[in-house]
């Protein structure tokens, strides 16, 4: 219910008119000083938009009359920053990939410019902490099983010229066959070839099928790649099958879905986003994570 406001007593603050179950509310007014402060923001917003730059036009924002640009403040703190590491970077280059650790400074220094670098550009992938993503193709980089070599200098040239990718010629390159998708193999001796995967490392299979799955792996030529006992080849990126440690999945499901359609994991190469003295030092701190060979 409204009523007209109601004065009460003298002195008394008025209501609002407003009333719920006989119970009023006082029409106080805000206090001076709350009022001048939202004077003073207002104020201060409106001159800010004048001094700096704010109002977005159709290609930039109006520069404002004292001519600040924040962009160009942090691009010139970059600058400051890069030219003060210029000396350790240059070390970094000049240095043998092996010694790096050896040299304290340039330890430290690597190892924290590559945990920058690696969660800017790898994390994505890799995760923050480097641990792959179990199932998904992305290796673990923490444990100590390399499809091409765990060592700096094999470290430094994945990340230089990337993987199966189409726009760097020095690419690491390997492809599987699908056995399935191109026929090569029918359902059966998929099946076959699946149980003797699981013999080679270990897992709960049927001994019948995995025998006749021996076969299969050399008569298809599996062996090339993954060697007669299924150890692997780094040098082509041939996963080793006797261990527990699986790209995408060791389950009777996943190899023959790995069979039948291949894989075919691709990571770009760097040499064209990323400084040498960036995928050193990306190099030594991924080799540092406690795998590197």
């Amino acid at each position: 219910m409204c009523a007209k406001p109601l004065k009460k007593e003298p002195r008394q603050v008025e209501t609002t008119g407003h009333s719920w179950d006989g119970i009023e509310e006082w029409n106080n007014p805000l206090p001076r000083w709350w009022v001048w402060v939202f004077v003073a923001t207002v104020v201060w917003g409106v001159g800010y938009t004048v001094a700096y730059p704010a109002w977005p036009l159709l290609t930039e924002a109006t520069p404002g009359v004292i001519g600040g640009n924040t962009r160009l403040d942090v691009a010139a703190e970059i600058a400051a920053v890069d030219k003060s590491n210029e000396a350790v970077k240059a070390k970094l280059v000049a240095a043998d990939l092996t010694a790096i650790g050896a040299d304290e400074e340039l330890a430290n220094f690597a190892t924290n410019a590559g945990a920058a670098i690696f969660r800017t550009n790898c994390a994505t992938c890799h995760g923050s902490g480097a641990a792959g993503v179990e199932g998904k193709g992305y290796p673990n980089l923490l444990d100590d099983d390399w499809l091409w070599g765990g060592t700096m200098e094999d470290i430094h040239l994945t990340i230089t010229h990337g993987i199966r990718n189409t726009t760097d010629t020095d690419s690491r390159y390997s492809e599987m066959p699908k056995f399935g998708a191109d026929e090569i193999l029918d359902a059966t001796q998929i099946a076959q070839v699946t149980e003797h995967v699981l013999a080679l490392s270990g897992q709960e299979h049927d001994a019948t099928l995995a025998a006749a799955g021996a076969t299969v792996f050399v008569d298809a030529g599996c062996n090339a790649c993954h060697m007669d006992d299924g150890t692997g080849d780094r040098m082509q990126g041939a996963p080793n099958l006797t261990d527990a440690i699986w790209l995408y999945g060791g389950s009777r499901e996943a190899i023959i879905e790995t069979v039948t359609y291949a894989r075919f994991g691709v990571m770009p190469d760097w040499n064209e986003r990323l400084s040498e003295d960036e995928i050193r030092a990306v190099a030594f701190f991924v080799h540092s994570r406690g795998g590197g060979e």
